[in-house]
């Protein structure tokens, strides 16, 4: 009877283990999808958004703008992390997810060079700025998201597992990066060369919104970390 006992209440936390790992690699997984779109996408992003270079000259400054989002992920990690030690984990993965979704829908609809251009002289440079603005907030939202979704992780993982349940978090970025390439290729495969070179490349961005919302219901879905949970009562948070 004891073990029976001990076997029913070991079940439940089984589930939480497992609804905690998929919940927040789901997310993650998402975020990293957002994050790996700008570099699958870099060829079109030159031609709409640094249009009044020559095309070395742009795809270079392309490719910076891409790094950009790389360059601040460690200040997200610092940002975030201290508030999640402060508000709690759980909203403050919330809260970075939405950052990439918004950024990422917004580089979606976000006007090209040509656009500012017609608008007066050099007014061209708004586009790449505002581009630019939004990878540095996708850097800083995937540098929260990934170790506020790692610390998610361990505090729920039992003491024995703690390495297998955050190795789940590692795997997002690959699976991200696929699913973002497979959604390209998906889109490129219903439509010409041209039109995707034109405007079809955006649609990519814009499915983040679905996406977005998908991540936001599975997280709410998550109770608070434990750990988290102690320190607060104890008054011992940061």
């Amino acid at each position: 009877m004891e073990t029976a006992g001990a076997a029913a209440a070991a079940e439940p936390e089984k589930q939480n283990g497992a609804l905690v790992i998929g919940a927040s690699s789901v997310g993650t997984m998402f975020e990293w999808y957002d994050f790996f779109l700008y570099g699958a996408l870099v060829a079109n992003i030159n031609m709409h958004f640094y249009s009044g270079v020559n095309e070395t000259t742009g795809y270079i400054l392309a490719l910076a703008t891409f790094a950009a989002g790389f360059i601040v992920r460690p200040f997200g990690a610092l940002a975030f992390g201290r508030i999640g030690d402060i508000v709690g984990r759980k909203n403050t993965f919330l809260v970075t997810m939405i950052i990439m979704g918004i950024a990422t829908f917004v580089v979606g609809l976000l006007p090209g060079a040509d656009f500012f251009e017609a608008m007066g002289p050099g007014l061209g440079v708004i586009a790449p700025i505002l581009l630019v603005l939004l990878r540095v907030l996708q850097g800083l939202a995937i540098g929260g998201e990934y170790g506020g979704a790692a610390t998610y992780i361990a505090e729920h993982a039992p003491a024995n597992r703690r390495g297998f349940f955050t190795s789940w978090i590692q795997i997002t970025a690959t699976i991200g990066l696929f699913i973002s390439l497979l959604v390209i290729l998906g889109v490129r495969s219903v439509m010409s060369t041209e039109d995707f070179n034109e405007w079809g490349w955006r649609i990519p961005f814009l499915l983040s919104a679905g996406l977005l919302i998908v991540s936001v219901w599975i997280r709410v879905q998550l109770n608070e970390s434990p750990v988290f949970l102690k320190m607060k009562e104890e008054a011992a948070t940061s």
